[in-house]
């Protein structure tokens, strides 16, 4: 039998980091009405995992960073234009008083 080899890609994307973990897929449990699931990418944010596309296990990394990079400008970023994001901890995230 073939052990799941866990994956993970550090990527720096319009100038903040993303860590994107891979988890093997499980199967089915009809005791407890649980389907199979398939082999994954997910992106891990402040200790919550989002699950981003299929992991196709021996695929080029540059393929994945490139698949993982299109994830990210459309769904973190809102399309392909690029937006700013402050900080939480940003002065210009807080609203200016005259």
């Amino acid at each position: 039998m073939i052990r799941y080899h866990i994956e993970q890609r550090h990527l720096v994307h319009r100038g903040r980091t993303f860590h994107f973990v891979s988890y093997d897929g499980q199967p089915a449990h009809t005791g407890r009405n649980q389907p199979a699931t398939e082999p994954t990418w997910y992106l891990m944010t402040e200790g919550k995992r989002h699950e981003v596309m299929p992991h196709q296990p021996g695929e080029p990394a540059e393929a994945v960073d490139l698949a993982l990079l299109a994830w990210l400008d459309e769904h973190a970023f809102g399309g392909t234009e690029p937006v700013r994001i402050a900080p939480h901890n940003s002065r210009r995230s807080r609203e200016v008083r005259n």
